[in-house]
């Protein structure tokens, strides 16, 4: 399957005859909402993990040198903690264009935090699609994270952001965190500054590093 999934997902016409349709996000969209929507509520979803296993060549990294961001991957029992919107079917050219690179649009339940149940949609990159990277460890990630960067700026903000929106939603995600604090590592044997602790609090720098502006 091509990476541009433009045009497989305006063919998806399950939700044509509603007016709204929630949206689950499980990425950047809990943090990022660049587009209008009706309502929003954490929610989650059954049967899928959250993985950073799909290539990023438009945002986090290029076409020669990929990032990793999130997609979903099937395992029964497991529960994706997220965010819902509440949308429009106009938002879906503005979100089809974000996500254009391996995500198709999929049906789904939602389970909204405050105890209701909707069918809604959610974007996925299937292994199928010719930006997947899939499966490593968790250390080989960091490091691949570590070094990319695109036109949304360094990988390494992506996984930051998503590692304290989860923390926000006091999501448990063992992946995101076991990632997040191997990037810690390298920084700090960088003598960086700039990734979280655990805590979700800014990292100081490494003794004789000067501050940046």
């Amino acid at each position: 399957m091509s990476a541009n999934t433009i045009a497989d997902n305006r063919r998806m016409n399950r939700f044509d005859d509603r007016a709204e349709v929630w949206l689950f996000g499980y990425g950047s969209l809990i943090y990022k909402a660049d587009f209008p929507y009706l309502d929003r509520r954490p929610a989650h979803i059954r049967d899928w993990a959250r993985r950073f296993w799909q290539g990023s060549h438009d945002h986090r990294g290029t076409a020669d040198a990929p990032g990793r961001v999130v997609t979903l991957v099937a395992e029964p029992g497991t529960v994706c903690v997220g965010m819902a919107y509440l949308i429009t079917p106009e938002v879906f050219d503005h979100l089809d264009h974000r996500e254009k690179n391996g995500y198709l649009r999929c049906a789904t339940e939602l389970f909204l935090a405050d105890g209701g149940r909707v069918d809604g949609l959610v974007y996925i990159a299937t292994a199928e699609n010719a930006a997947f990277l899939g499966p490593a460890s968790e250390r080989e990630i960091a490091h691949h994270i570590a070094r990319s960067q695109g036109p949304s700026g360094p990988n390494r903000d992506y996984l930051i952001d998503l590692a304290a929106a989860l923390r926000e939603l006091d999501a448990d995600d063992a992946h995101v965190f076991a990632i997040e604090r191997h990037l810690q590592e390298l920084i700090d044997a960088d003598g960086e500054e700039g990734v979280r602790d655990e805590g979700g609090r800014e990292a100081e720098p490494a003794a004789g590093t000067a501050p940046r502006d």
